[in-house]
């Protein structure tokens, strides 16, 4: 692992005035009825009972959402957010569970940073947590985890000689596979992985999958066969220390968006966002970029895009050009939309959860 710490409706003359006067109307309504999340979109903080800092987060639906971290600490509301049960995984008091995916209120997997690595899944909502894999390697360190549907699903994690290291699942995270070594990418002396947010891994389709490294080299490693075979494609982000590099990504349909830079200069605007509209051929550096260095970024509908970092919040109405600040919180590290429904979570250091939308 890398250390981390609006359109304008207008009106043309039809020739009556009275046409002209309704059709104004009637764009102002439609305008009125389609801005209330994005327009000004406000985060909802929720008071929280513990001080572990967050950067795992899972949204199953607009009532059940789930967050790990620091201390072993694994939280979980499903009441949209307005009451939170925190647990802690036995033995794992002293570890950071950074990798995170719930299934639904009562199963979920969550693994830590670090050696050795370990995976735990849960079926009763977080009171007991069983053991599910464990690498014992010293460079064992898992970084993130996607599933393409309630069965399926993939873990990556920092190379082990320079093989990035990958699990596979058929059964919902009950049992584990390592991926043969041989089918495994092959990485650059200093290229490894930020499991900043849990999102520089993320799967859809039948088969697709896209991970993001980081470090001395930094770029897109895709496959389309469930990582039987890879390629890797060039980034143009910030890289080659330690500290820089692709934070996360994110996609929708053939549209790419990646965020990061350098966590040690959290305010440089330099080369630390892109979005590709052809599936990573081609990317472009926003005329309006955020405000510095990103660690989550997350696809809403249209060309609507959310991207948090701790300096910052902000949001994308046309497809990633253009980012307007939509909040001054600071300290978030990961934000998520639900994947059956409509609202966005946050979190991040120091218990700090927050929600987007109804």
């Amino acid at each position: 692992m890398l250390d981390i710490p609006q359109e304008n409706g207008f009106c043309q003359k039809s020739g009556k005035k009275s046409g002209c006067f309704v059709k104004c109307r009637l764009w102002v309504f439609i305008l009125l009825i389609a801005l209330p999340l994005f327009a000004q979109p406000d985060i909802k903080l929720f008071t929280t009972t513990t001080q572990a800092s967050f950067r795992g987060l899972s949204v199953v639906d607009d009532s059940v959402a789930w967050v790990s971290g620091s201390q072993g600490t694994v939280g979980r509301t499903v009441s949209g957010g307005s009451r939170w049960q925190f647990h802690l995984v036995p033995g794992m008091e002293k570890a950071d569970l950074r990798t995170l995916y719930a299934f639904d209120s009562l199963h979920a997997l969550v693994g830590n940073a670090g050696s050795p690595a370990v995976l735990f899944r849960t079926k009763d909502g977080g009171k007991t947590w069983k053991e599910v894999y464990r690498n014992s390697h010293p460079d064992a360190f898992l970084d993130g985890v996607d599933f393409w549907d309630e069965k399926r699903g993939i873990v990556y994690g920092d190379p082990i000689n320079r093989r990035l290291l990958l699990l596979k699942t058929t059964d919902a995270g009950q049992t584990w596979l390592d991926v043969p070594e041989a089918k495994r990418p092959l990485l650059d002396s200093g290229e490894a992985s930020f499991a900043a947010s849990g999102t520089n891994i993320r799967v859809w389709g039948k088969s697709k999958v896209l991970i993001a490294t980081g470090g001395r080299v930094s770029r897109l490693w895709f496959s389309e066969n469930e990582g039987q075979s890879w390629k890797n494609l060039p980034a143009p982000i910030l890289q080659g220390k330690a500290s820089q590099g692709i934070f996360s990504v994110a996609i929708h349909d053939k549209t790419w968006m990646m965020v990061g830079g350098d966590y040690l200069a959290d305010t440089l605007r330099k080369q630390h966002i892109y979005y590709s509209a052809n599936e990573g051929r081609n990317w472009t550096f926003p005329k309006e970029p955020t405000l510095g260095y990103r660690e989550s970024v997350e696809f809403i509908k249209e060309n609507i895009w959310l991207s948090t970092g701790p300096s910052g919040t902000e949001q994308t109405l046309n497809g990633g050009d253009t980012w307007q600040p939509i909040s001054k919180i600071r300290g978030f590290h990961v934000l998520r939309k639900a994947r059956k429904g409509k609202s966005i979570f946050l979190a991040g250091g120091k218990g700090l959860l927050g929600r987007m939308g109804e």
